[in-house]
């Protein structure tokens, strides 16, 4: 953690370019190494005091001398600052830093871990952050072995002001010793203190880089396919790699969230992989490699380029339930369609007031089935029937034999959907209330309490929050 925390204040020496023209990398790069990102932006004092009075604010406006971590700043100084909105990647946090110290080494600090022999980019995503003329950040970035032999130096110039909330990548490659993979960073501010040398940073990362270039691919497709969920075809994934290394391991790898962790498929071992159908999901693949005498250092290992199979789920479809209408009358079908910008719609088409919508109104003069169907723009498709019942009217039976014997054991009324919402209620010859329902279908067994009730006649009435008239009347409870 130490080192994290320094390392924030030394990036900031990358430069003006991407590259270092007397050194850069000519294969391909590994993960990185160092990858601070400064989170989400609930950032607090770190409990490091960097060289020079640095200290933490909690602040989005440091004074000089200060940092603080954040996810926005704006108005600063009487806006002598710029304002930024956000971080590099538009989603967390990033580092701002109002610098005023006397010229000088603010940071040296030793790093091991790394691979021999091997080159190394350091990168980061930095903006000058003063709107106007003033003092220019100017670093000096030196690399050397413990013994103080300069393996790589740069200075960056003058950071010029950005005026406007533009990130830029800075970053330059070094090589680390053939016996000896430690080495010493050390950044020397040449700017004086006073108004400006004033920075924000994001994304600092430190990756390996190796010494040939491997590209993957998808045989006989782009390097991104976009399939439906229940495709069962199976892809090749091939690997090309120049020469450099000398006993070369290799190892796919697949990520479901977007790059962010990688992990080793099992048995996927040569520069050829065969993938099998999966589930629904998002999965980007890689070929790593490493020299077999640095197996076991996971830091040490090259990644290819990545290539992606998208398998999109089918649009959920639910055309709702079955439903019964009364002739004449008109009800809303309930359906529901979601997934990946799916478009819809209902067949047939008839006796609805607009086919190409979820919830329409349907006025059928007869029994009819509609069908919902759905398709995403990647051709992945569903559908879902719903049945529609049209009746004269609602028949309430007038007597039925609650003993148990399998015939007419029930009061039902079997037309009276639930989705009408209809309360249904029945009193006894007292007036006393011995069955209720609501906008549930109606099944009496003939009990109270599950006391049996006595042969008689029983007052039903049944009344609709809107669209129909109370309904009255009696039945036979038989024993």
């Amino acid at each position: 953690m130490p080192f994290l925390l320094r390392l924030l204040f030394f990036i900031v020496a990358f430069g003006t370019s991407l590259t270092l023209k007397a050194q850069i990398c000519n294969g391909s790069l590994g993960d990185a190494v160092v990858n601070i990102t400064f989170g989400s932006g609930s950032g607090s004092n770190t409990g490091y005091v960097p060289t020079n009075a640095y200290n933490y604010t909690s602040s989005s406006c440091p004074n000089d001398g200060f940092y603080t971590i954040t996810n926005r700043t704006s108005g600063c100084f009487g806006n002598s600052w710029i304002t930024v909105n956000n971080d590099h990647t538009g989603n967390g946090a990033f580092l701002l830093v109002n610098a005023s110290f006397l010229p000088g080494d603010f940071l040296v600090t030793t790093v091991t871990d790394l691979c021999p022999n091997t080159t190394y980019e350091f990168a980061a995503w930095l903006m000058n952050v003063l709107a106007r003329s003033g003092i220019k950040p100017n670093i000096t970035f030196s690399i050397e072995t413990p013994g103080g032999t300069v393996l790589q130096q740069f200075s960056t110039g003058d950071i010029p002001e950005s005026f406007s909330a533009v990130w830029k990548q800075y970053g330059f490659f070094f090589t680390t010793p053939v016996n000896n993979p430690v080495i010493v960073l050390r950044m020397t501010n040449n700017a004086p203190g006073g108004i400006g040398n004033d920075i924000a940073l994001d994304d600092i990362t430190f990756r390996p880089c190796g010494p040939a270039i491997i590209t993957s691919s998808i045989q006989g497709n782009s390097d991104t396919v976009d399939i439906c969920e229940g495709n069962t075809s199976t892809y090749t994934f091939n690997a090309t790699i120049s020469s450099g290394y000398v006993s070369p391991v290799y190892q796919w790898q697949v990520s479901t969230d977007s790059g962010k962790v990688w992990k080793d498929i099992a048995g996927a071992n040569t520069i050829t992989y065969q993938r099998n159908s999966t589930a629904a999901g998002f999965y980007w693949y890689r070929l790593t490699v490493i020299e077999q005498s640095v197996v076991n250092v996971v830091a040490c290992r090259i990644a290819s380029n990545d290539v992606a199979i998208n398998v999109h789920a089918k649009p959920f479809v639910n055309a709702g339930p079955d439903r019964i209408m009364i002739a004449g009358n008109t009800i809303i079908i309930d359906g529901k369609v979601t997934g990946e910008n799916p478009v819809y719609y209902w067949d047939p088409p008839d006796y609805l007031n607009d086919f190409k919508i979820e919830t329409p109104a349907a006025s059928p003069v007869n029994d009819i089935v509609y069908t919902l169907y759905a398709a995403s723009p990647f051709g992945c498709s569903n559908q879902d029937p719903a049945s529609i019942k049209v009746v004269k009217g609602i028949f309430v039976p007038t007597a039925f034999t609650p003993n148990n014997d399998g015939k007419n054991d029930r009061w039902r009324i079997p037309f009276l959907d639930p989705l009408f919402g209809a309360t249904v209620n029945v009193y006894n010859r007292f007036g006393q209330l011995v069955y209720h329902t609501e906008a549930t279908t109606v099944n009496w067994d003939g009990n109270l309490n599950g006391v049996p009730q006595p042969t008689g006649t029983y007052v039903y009435t049944i009344s609709y929050k809107e669209g129909h008239k109370l309904v009255k009347g009696t039945f036979i409870l038989i024993r």
